[in-house]
């Protein structure tokens, strides 16, 4: 297997993040976002969508979202479970994860990718270019205040993001809200089981990649 990686960026951090969890040793090529070399045609002969993280399976297969990574390689190597082992947290692993992906990750990345100078003409990940829009920084900001209410709401009744156990959920949320720091934003103050919870992830191995 090849991980296509970048060090930088907060997608390729979470497959980064499951490979470790699960204790695997893969080969890793990294590209740079900052210098435009997911935009070279050598990279785009990997993927023409121009975008990281990226998988090549021992098969070939070119798996390029982070959900089909994880998918793959939670098949392939079960233990340990980061997917939910029953199918109510299989459900709600998947269901969680998408709640931060649309609730967390979306308004970040709107906030930064239409306000940042380096993304200018690039609001949007891959091969066309898009222009900034500064009314969607805006609402960005406005709903990442929101996804941390909704963070600290859930949290105060489960130990972890998708129930009892560490998963893939909470390793999108943790990247999501270690990131949201680019665009100014920190758990608030109150928030203390936010807080608590980002502690404890923060101090497994792998949140140090």
């Amino acid at each position: 297997m090849i991980f296509y990686d970048c060090s930088t960026a907060p997608n390729p951090r979470r497959a980064r993040m499951f490979i470790a969890e699960k204790g695997l040793e893969i080969e890793i090529r990294d590209i740079s976002i900052a210098k435009g070399e997911q935009l070279t045609e050598a990279f785009r002969v990997v993927t023409p969508r121009a975008t990281i993280p990226v998988l090549m399976t021992d098969e070939g297969t070119v798996l390029t979202e982070n959900l089909g990574i994880a998918a793959y390689l939670e098949a392939r190597f079960p233990e340990p479970p980061l997917m939910g082992r029953t199918p109510d947290e299989k459900g709600s692993v998947l269901m969680w994860n998408a709640i931060v992906e649309q609730q967390g990750g979306m308004p970040i990345a709107e906030a930064l990718r239409n306000t940042h100078p380096a993304f200018a003409d690039r609001a949007i990940p891959g091969p066309v270019n898009y222009p900034q829009i500064p009314d969607l920084a805006q609402r960005g900001f406005d709903r990442t205040r929101l996804f941390f209410d909704l963070l600290e709401d859930r949290l105060k009744e489960s130990p972890f993001v998708a129930g009892e156990m560490f998963t893939l959920a909470d390793i999108s949320t943790f990247v999501f809200v270690d990131f949201a720091r680019v665009v100014k934003t920190r758990i608030p103050e109150g928030n203390t089981a936010t807080q608590s919870w980002f502690d404890a992830v923060k101090s497994r191995p792998s949140a140090s990649l």
